[in-house]
């Protein structure tokens, strides 16, 4: 969602933004059912896997521009958003790594950064500030990993589509792995400058 960066204008709950974000979140375990379904012996669901997967990514671009448009920016809106891209984030990387199409150091990588983000939420809290606001590196290393990730999925068979999804797949992996560890690193400077301030004024 776009609105991150921008002030609260709202603070109704029940807007059509939080709506979409709250659909989102519902879709979380709905998509990890579809994915795992094969694994415990229930049919291919990957088709269905992929429609809430795309749903989710129209919803998550929707939310942020319809916010602006219609000053719906609120502070549920602020929270939401971020958890929603964090949890399908999580949920694919779980159903992708059972399955065996990603590997395990890329499911470690990914979530070491979380971790240390979760730190840093941690120190931001313990002086008294709230949780960063997502930047646009943050946002751009979402959407890469949205568009690997159902790429990734349509990789898992044989013959010529599954091939060239898995080129493209694994390229927009590598860049947003790569931009989701950039974004990590400046909110580690960012909090690191505020703690240091913080030294400094005491």
């Amino acid at each position: 969602m776009e609105v991150q960066e921008t002030r609260v204008q709202t603070d109704r709950v029940l807007t059509i933004p939080n709506i979409l974000s709250m659909a989102r979140l519902v879709g979380v375990p709905v998509f990890l059912w579809l994915i795992l379904r094969p694994e415990f012996g229930g049919p291919e669901s990957d088709g269905w896997a992929l429609l809430v997967l795309m749903l989710s990514g129209i919803s998550d671009y929707l939310d942020g521009k319809l916010a602006r448009r219609w000053n719906q920016i609120s502070s549920l809106g602020r929270l939401l958003d971020p958890a929603a891209d964090r949890l399908y984030i999580l949920s694919t990387l779980v159903g992708l790594t059972w399955r065996e199409i990603l590997p395990l150091w890329l499911t470690a990588v990914l979530l070491a950064r979380e971790l240390v983000l979760l730190v840093m939420v941690g120190i931001l809290r313990r002086h008294g500030y709230p949780p960063p606001q997502v930047n646009f590196l943050g946002k751009a290393a979402t959407f890469n990993l949205m568009y690997a990730f159902p790429l990734l999925l349509l990789s898992d068979g044989s013959g010529w589509l599954p091939s060239l999804a898995a080129i493209f797949g694994w390229a927009f992996a590598g860049w947003g792995t790569t931009l989701y560890w950039w974004a990590g690193v400046l909110y580690v400077v960012q909090v690191r400058r505020l703690v240091r301030a913080d030294a400094m004024a005491d």
